[in-house]
Protein backbone atom coordinates (compact mmCIF):
# COMPACT_ATOMS: atom_id res chain seq x y z
CA UNK A 1 0.00 0.00 0.00
CA UNK A 2 1.46 3.37 -0.99
CA UNK A 3 2.25 5.42 1.95
CA UNK A 4 0.10 8.47 2.46
CA UNK A 5 1.70 11.64 2.56
CA UNK A 6 -0.80 14.78 3.83
CA UNK A 7 0.22 18.60 3.81
CA UNK A 8 1.54 20.26 6.85
CA UNK A 9 -1.02 22.67 7.45
CA UNK A 10 -3.93 19.07 6.67
CA UNK A 11 -1.30 17.23 8.92
CA UNK A 12 -1.10 20.12 11.91
CA UNK A 13 -4.83 20.23 11.88
CA UNK A 14 -5.66 17.10 12.11
CA UNK A 15 -3.14 16.93 15.64
CA UNK A 16 -5.20 20.00 16.90
CA UNK A 17 -8.12 18.34 16.65
CA UNK A 18 -7.84 15.02 17.85
CA UNK A 19 -5.88 16.47 20.95
CA UNK A 20 -9.11 18.69 21.52
CA UNK A 21 -11.62 15.57 21.52
CA UNK A 22 -9.08 13.79 23.65
CA UNK A 23 -8.98 16.78 25.96
CA UNK A 24 -12.65 17.41 26.27
CA UNK A 25 -12.87 13.27 26.71
CA UNK A 26 -10.37 12.64 28.30
CA UNK A 27 -9.60 15.48 30.40
CA UNK A 28 -5.71 17.88 29.74
CA UNK A 29 -3.97 16.09 32.71
CA UNK A 30 -5.30 12.63 32.16
CA UNK A 31 -4.13 12.45 28.35
CA UNK A 32 -0.45 12.05 26.66
CA UNK A 33 1.07 12.12 23.16
CA UNK A 34 1.32 8.78 23.05
CA UNK A 35 -2.67 8.50 23.32
CA UNK A 36 -2.92 11.25 20.23
CA UNK A 37 -0.55 9.44 18.35
CA UNK A 38 -2.50 6.15 18.77
CA UNK A 39 -5.60 8.00 18.03
CA UNK A 40 -4.14 9.50 15.03
CA UNK A 41 -2.21 6.54 14.31
CA UNK A 42 1.07 8.35 13.74
CA UNK A 43 4.60 8.29 14.65
CA UNK A 44 5.85 10.27 18.12
CA UNK A 45 8.31 12.63 15.77
CA UNK A 46 5.29 13.35 13.69
CA UNK A 47 3.74 14.82 16.67
CA UNK A 48 6.65 16.51 17.89
CA UNK A 49 7.87 17.97 14.11
CA UNK A 50 4.83 20.24 14.56
CA UNK A 51 4.38 20.61 18.48
CA UNK A 52 7.32 20.80 20.90
CA UNK A 53 5.72 19.81 23.83
CA UNK A 54 1.67 18.98 25.16
CA UNK A 55 1.45 22.25 26.32
CA UNK A 56 2.11 23.87 23.50
CA UNK A 57 -0.49 21.68 21.88
CA UNK A 58 -2.99 22.92 24.70
CA UNK A 59 -2.41 26.20 22.97
CA UNK A 60 -2.81 25.76 19.75
CA UNK A 61 -6.04 24.02 20.46
CA UNK A 62 -7.01 26.80 22.47
CA UNK A 63 -6.53 29.07 19.49
CA UNK A 64 -8.80 27.56 17.58
CA UNK A 65 -11.54 27.40 19.72
CA UNK A 66 -11.22 31.58 19.71
CA UNK A 67 -10.87 31.60 16.49
CA UNK A 68 -14.87 29.68 16.21
CA UNK A 69 -15.84 31.85 18.88
CA UNK A 70 -14.99 35.05 16.46
CA UNK A 71 -16.10 33.17 13.43
CA UNK A 72 -19.31 32.39 15.63
CA UNK A 73 -19.70 36.51 16.43
CA UNK A 74 -18.21 37.69 12.77
CA UNK A 75 -21.55 35.79 11.24
CA UNK A 76 -24.05 37.07 13.56
CA UNK A 77 -22.86 40.09 12.85
CA UNK A 78 -23.93 39.61 9.19
CA UNK A 79 -27.52 38.75 10.18
CA UNK A 80 -28.04 40.65 13.01
CA UNK A 81 -30.61 43.83 13.01
CA UNK A 82 -31.36 46.59 15.63
CA UNK A 83 -29.16 49.33 16.47
CA UNK A 84 -25.02 49.29 17.35
CA UNK A 85 -26.20 48.17 21.18
CA UNK A 86 -28.84 45.93 20.07
CA UNK A 87 -26.04 44.10 17.92
CA UNK A 88 -23.59 44.77 20.84
CA UNK A 89 -26.04 42.95 23.33
CA UNK A 90 -25.91 39.83 20.78
CA UNK A 91 -22.39 39.80 20.08
CA UNK A 92 -21.32 39.67 24.06
CA UNK A 93 -23.53 36.92 24.50
CA UNK A 94 -21.86 34.73 21.31
CA UNK A 95 -18.75 35.69 22.78
CA UNK A 96 -18.41 32.93 25.32
CA UNK A 97 -16.22 30.44 23.96
CA UNK A 98 -16.43 28.41 27.09
CA UNK A 99 -19.70 26.37 26.44
CA UNK A 100 -18.32 23.26 25.07
CA UNK A 101 -14.97 23.74 25.92
CA UNK A 102 -14.85 24.19 30.04
CA UNK A 103 -12.27 20.68 30.72
CA UNK A 104 -9.95 22.46 27.96
CA UNK A 105 -10.06 25.71 29.20
CA UNK A 106 -9.83 25.47 32.91
CA UNK A 107 -6.42 24.53 32.29
CA UNK A 108 -5.42 28.12 31.75
CA UNK A 109 -6.17 28.47 35.24
CA UNK A 110 -3.68 25.91 36.41
CA UNK A 111 -0.59 27.15 38.01
CA UNK A 112 2.30 27.36 35.85
CA UNK A 113 -0.35 28.33 32.81
CA UNK A 114 -0.51 32.46 33.54
CA UNK A 115 2.22 33.17 30.63
CA UNK A 116 -0.07 31.41 28.25
CA UNK A 117 -3.57 32.30 29.49
CA UNK A 118 -1.85 35.69 29.49
CA UNK A 119 -0.85 35.58 25.54
CA UNK A 120 -4.53 33.93 24.31
CA UNK A 121 -6.25 36.88 26.23
CA UNK A 122 -4.12 38.82 23.98
CA UNK A 123 -5.24 37.39 20.79
CA UNK A 124 -8.69 37.79 21.53
CA UNK A 125 -8.84 40.81 22.49
CA UNK A 126 -7.22 41.43 19.07
CA UNK A 127 -9.51 39.53 17.05
CA UNK A 128 -12.20 40.57 19.30
CA UNK A 129 -11.54 44.26 19.20
CA UNK A 130 -12.21 45.60 15.74
CA UNK A 131 -16.00 43.92 15.88
CA UNK A 132 -17.01 45.57 18.96
CA UNK A 133 -14.93 48.54 17.36
CA UNK A 134 -17.28 48.57 14.04
CA UNK A 135 -20.40 47.98 16.36
CA UNK A 136 -19.29 51.64 18.46
CA UNK A 137 -18.56 53.78 15.05
CA UNK A 138 -21.92 52.23 13.99
CA UNK A 139 -23.27 53.49 17.23
CA UNK A 140 -21.55 57.03 16.75
CA UNK A 141 -23.64 57.17 13.53
CA UNK A 142 -26.80 56.52 15.03
CA UNK A 143 -26.24 58.70 18.19
CA UNK A 144 -25.83 56.62 20.46
CA UNK A 145 -21.88 57.20 21.04
CA UNK A 146 -19.50 59.95 20.94
CA UNK A 147 -15.77 59.20 20.15
CA UNK A 148 -13.17 59.67 17.60
CA UNK A 149 -11.69 56.35 18.52
CA UNK A 150 -14.08 53.48 18.12
CA UNK A 151 -10.84 51.06 17.79
CA UNK A 152 -9.13 51.68 20.35
CA UNK A 153 -12.13 52.39 22.40
CA UNK A 154 -13.43 49.19 22.12
CA UNK A 155 -9.34 47.50 22.75
CA UNK A 156 -9.17 49.93 26.45
CA UNK A 157 -13.03 48.61 27.17
CA UNK A 158 -12.15 44.44 26.37
CA UNK A 159 -8.93 44.78 27.65
CA UNK A 160 -10.43 46.40 31.04
CA UNK A 161 -12.97 43.60 30.85
CA UNK A 162 -11.07 40.52 30.29
CA UNK A 163 -8.13 41.48 33.07
CA UNK A 164 -9.79 42.80 35.71
CA UNK A 165 -12.34 39.88 35.56
CA UNK A 166 -10.42 36.66 34.70
CA UNK A 167 -9.73 34.77 37.46
CA UNK A 168 -6.75 33.08 35.81
CA UNK A 169 -4.70 36.42 35.80
CA UNK A 170 -5.58 36.74 39.53
CA UNK A 171 -7.79 35.23 42.44
CA UNK A 172 -10.23 37.89 42.58
CA UNK A 173 -12.69 37.91 45.45
CA UNK A 174 -16.33 37.22 44.63
CA UNK A 175 -16.61 41.15 46.06
CA UNK A 176 -13.97 41.76 43.92
CA UNK A 177 -15.87 40.86 40.82
CA UNK A 178 -19.13 42.23 41.57
CA UNK A 179 -17.82 45.61 42.34
CA UNK A 180 -16.51 45.64 39.09
CA UNK A 181 -18.97 44.29 37.23
CA UNK A 182 -21.48 46.92 38.61
CA UNK A 183 -19.01 49.46 37.75
CA UNK A 184 -18.41 48.61 34.06
CA UNK A 185 -21.50 50.03 32.56
CA UNK A 186 -20.98 53.21 33.97
CA UNK A 187 -17.39 53.19 32.88
CA UNK A 188 -18.29 51.96 29.39
CA UNK A 189 -21.04 54.49 29.38
CA UNK A 190 -18.54 57.65 30.05
CA UNK A 191 -15.80 56.30 27.81
CA UNK A 192 -18.66 56.00 24.52
CA UNK A 193 -21.14 59.25 25.80
CA UNK A 194 -23.61 56.90 26.04
CA UNK A 195 -27.04 56.95 27.29
CA UNK A 196 -27.29 56.20 31.21
CA UNK A 197 -28.28 52.78 31.51
CA UNK A 198 -27.11 51.34 28.08
CA UNK A 199 -24.85 48.86 28.84
CA UNK A 200 -26.86 47.83 31.83
CA UNK A 201 -26.95 44.11 30.64
CA UNK A 202 -23.28 43.64 30.36
CA UNK A 203 -24.39 43.52 34.18
CA UNK A 204 -27.18 41.42 34.50
CA UNK A 205 -25.07 38.79 33.18
CA UNK A 206 -22.51 38.76 35.02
Amino acid sequence: MARIIKKAEVRRLEIMEAARHLFHTKGYDKTTIQDVMDHLGVAKGTIYHYFKSKEELLEAVIEIIVDEAVGRMRDLMKVSEGNALDKMRRLVEAGNTATDNDEILEQLHQVGNTGMHIRLLVATLIKQAPLYGELIRQGCEEGLFQTDTPLESAEFILSAIQFLTDLGIYPWTQDELIRRARAFPRLIEAQLKAAPGSFQFMFDRM
